[in-house]
This record gives structure tokens, C-alpha cells and sequence, in this order.
């Protein structure tokens, strides 16, 4: 009598000469999905979304890139770099079309899904930042508020932001009349911010050793889970009532939120875990790390998706 085992075995994407610190998948197009990633290298790179395979890299950063995005239909993408700009992309080419000057390093870059010309902007201004893409000249609205770095920026729908910064707040701006309107103290700055895709406007929240989630209306705390070390990022599965996270242990761990059972931990990188994001139909997961390099994982082990065929071990 046999017995069968399935591992989970992640495909490695090798290129970046430092950590890995940002990623972003795009939809889902008529040629599949794509993955973009920012390293302190200073060359984002551009890869299919299913297999990894590199189809590019984006060169005109001097110095780190910390921020990178791409459009849902994955024409356009946009980077933020310690050379104190943002930049903006063709996808398809690696031509750059745009820079936007800052006076300071751009932590985060993230474009509207719903108005298509705005790029938004965070940075150790201490601001936050909307650009008109089609004209770029100066930012079309400016946030103050924070007191601290403003590490991620991200569009919640058509009339607000959330920003996370080190002033250990996280924020929630109005966009017409470009006040806070509602704001998230914590105890230690948080690292990483992301809102779900399921229509329902939640907040998936790391800080310290914490993974917490908010209702994004509201701001009440839905769901909070301890974990062993500092985590970095945390990321919602498309449709499932699942996130995966990692920190500074070097692990990668997922659990269902609604009855808060870990579904799985496992040894992901040699380095500390910096980034992850699901894919846009959930098959698949990356993450970035400390140890230079990109990994996508199986949601489902074992089943035959991209490059994965099954295998009896």
C-alpha cells in the first residue's frame, strides 16, 4: 500500500541583485496576468504572472526602488525610487513616458482603477500625492496629515485614500475635499496595507507582530491574529476567505479568517519576507525577500497550473 504526499514547491525567479521589497500582479488579460517587482537594486522588473518567466526590466532609477505598480490592463506601470521620483512606463516597450519629481525618496505608487489617468503617490515628505498621467506637470491634489514617512498609498474606490506611515497612524483621506477623515493608531508603525477585492472594502493591516482586519467604512476591527515574529505584509486571496503573510522568520503562513485556523506555515525564503500578493484568479501567490529573490506558490498544491504539474513524492 502506497502512500502519496504533495508538497508544496515554489518556483524561484532568480534577476534582482538585492531585496526584493514591492510586487504587484495585474488583471487578468487576453495574454494572462502579469507581475511587476521593485528592488533596493534599482532595476523593477517585469515578469508573466503564471510562470515567472522575465519579459523585461524598467532602466532610469538611480539608486533603490521601493514602489512599483502596474495598471489593471497591464499597459501602463509606475515605480517610486530614493532618487526622489516616480516614474511612469509603458509596459509593453520599458519605455519611460514620465517622471515626477519629488523632494524626497517615493515609498509607493498605486493607480486608480476607476479614474484610469491617476497615479497616486507616498513619500518621506510626509505627503501624499494624485497626478494626472495625461499631464503631469504638478500633482492635481495634495494630502497632508501625517507626521511621519508615508509608506504605502493606495486608492480605496473613487472618494477615498488610505495611507500607512510611520507616525504609526494609518489615514483615510477624502479625495474631493482632501481631508482625513478617519485615522487608525497603533503601537508601532504599520508595515503594509491592502483592501480586498471582493467588494467588500476590508482592510488587511500588518504592524508589529499583528495581522489585523478593519472594515474600510467603519474602521472596526473584524479580525486580529498574533503571530510569531514581525510581520512584513499580508495579502487577501481574491475570493476565499483567505490571506497569506510573512515577516521577519523567514516563513510564509495562511490562514482562513473567518475561523482563524492556520491552513499552512512553511519555510518560504532565505532572507526576511518583504512583499507578497495573491494572483488575480487566486490559483497562485508571490513573495518577495530579503534574500534578493521572487517565489510564486501554489494556493492549491498539486494541481497542474502554469509551470506546476503534479507530482507524487
Amino acid at each position: 500500500m502506497s502512500t502519496t504526499t504533495v508538497r508544496q514547491v515554489p518556483i524561484t525567479c532568480n534577476g534582482h541583485t538585492r531585496p526584493v521589497v514591492d510586487l504587484r500582479f495585474s488583471d487578468i488579460t487576453k495574454y494572462s496576468y502579469f507581475l511587476i517587482s521593485a528592488c533596493k537594486d534599482g532595476i523593477p522588473m517585469l515578469r508573466e504572472g503564471d510562470t515567472g518567466d522575465w519579459i523585461g526590466s524598467f532602466i532610469g532609477h538611480k539608486g533603490a526602488v521601493w514602489g512599483a505598480t502596474i495598471t489593471g490592463n497591464a499597459e501602463l506601470a509606475a515605480t517610486a525610487g530614493s532618487d526622489f521620483t516616480a516614474k511612469l512606463w509603458d509596459a509593453s516597450t520599458g519605455a519611460e513616458l514620465q517622471t515626477f519629481e519629488h523632494k524626497h525618496i517615493v515609498r509607493s505608487v498605486d493607480f486608480s482603477s476607476i479614474n484610469k489617468e491617476w497615479l497616486l503617490t507616498g513619500s518621506n515628505e510626509k505627503l501624499i500625492k494624485i497626478y494626472d498621467v495625461t499631464a503631469p506637470t504638478e500633482p492635481v491634489k495634495v494630502f497632508n496629515g501625517h507626521t511621519g514617512a508615508v509608506k504605502k498609498a493606495i486608492f480605496m474606490d473613487a472618494k477615498r485614500i488610505c495611507t500607512a506611515s510611520d507616525d504609526k497612524t494609518i489615514k483615510i483621506f477624502d479625495i474631493d475635499s482632501g481631508n482625513c477623515i478617519s485615522t487608525i493608531d497603533f503601537p508601532s508603525p504599520p508595515n503594509s496595507i491592502e483592501i480586498s477585492r471582493d467588494g467588500q472594502a476590508s482592510l488587511l493591516i500588518t504592524h508589529g507582530k499583528k495581522v489585523e482586519i478593519y472594515d474600510g467604512n467603519n474602521l472596526n476591527k473584524l479580525q486580529s491574529f498574533e503571530m510569531p515574529c514581525e510581520m512584513n505584509t499580508a495579502s487577501f486571496h481574491p475570493t476565499a476567505r483567505e490571506f497569506v503573510c510573512g515577516g521577519l522568520d523567514f516563513r510564509i503562513y495562511k490562514y482562513n479568517f473567518e475561523t482563524g485556523i492556520e491552513l499552512e506555515s512553511y519555510k518560504g525564503h532565505f532572507g526576511p519576507i518583504h512583499c507578497m500578493s495573491y494572483s488575480p484568479d487566486g490559483q497562485i501567490y508571490a513573495s518577495g525577500s530579503e534574500d534578493g529573490t521572487l517565489r510564486l506558490w501554489q494556493n492549491t498544491v498539486g494541481i497542474t497550473y502554469g509551470l506546476w504539474e503534479m507530482v507524487n513524492v
